[in-house]
């Protein structure tokens, strides 16, 4: 098995051209926390031009609703959402500079062809597996949207934050790819 990339935050179009579907990645940096009602507001704002929380512009955001921390801790369990309930919003992101997303399952058409336009990637995380996933994150501030609970958008710090290239900017589609490999060897 090849050595995990270390990427920091934010992410670039060259960064993310160099990645391939597969490749095990341990992201540091500042991540932000979106799930499908975040999502909403965001594009949204976008459409009408009003300020938005945080500049997507090399960001990755997580889709995730982390569970309350416990004392001495930034986050509760925090395992990955579905990532299908943000498609209908992650290609206005995406065009607007989003670099990467962080989730589970697979993505729509709309979503790929955005990836391969833009230069950016879908980070795919271990579901089942918040508590472990929740090591990873040093801080946590809610920066949008309180009244939406665990859901509100937060601003992570994370370190060695670990996910696999599960979409890359090259059309490549580690799930269709599984399945290709699965059959081939039966």
């Amino acid at each position: 098995m090849s050595e995990a990339i270390r990427l920091t935050t934010p992410l670039d179009g060259e960064t993310v051209a160099k990645l391939r579907v597969g490749d095990r990645v341990l992201l540091s940096g500042v991540i932000y926390t979106a799930r499908d009602a975040a999502h909403k507001r965001i594009v949204q704002l976008i459409e009408t031009g009003a300020p938005l929380p945080f500049d997507p512009a090399g960001q990755v955001i997580y889709y995730v609703g982390p569970s309350p921390a416990k004392p001495g801790h930034a986050v509760g369990a925090a395992g990955p959402t579905t990532s299908y309930r943000m498609d209908p919003y992650a290609p206005v992101l995406i065009a607007h500079g989003l670099k990467g997303m962080i989730g589970k399952g697979k993505r729509n058409d709309a979503v790929r062809r955005a990836m391969s336009e833009h230069q950016a990637v879908y980070f795919a995380a271990i579901g089942g597996a918040g508590a472990l996933m929740a090591r990873s994150i040093v801080t946590a501030e809610v920066i949008a949207y309180p009244e939406l609970g665990p859901e509100a958008v937060r601003r992570l710090e994370v370190k060695d934050f670990p996910v696999i290239v599960a979409n890359d900017a090259h059309g490549g589609d580690l799930y269709e790819e599984g399945v290709k490999a699965y059959v081939c060897a039966g």
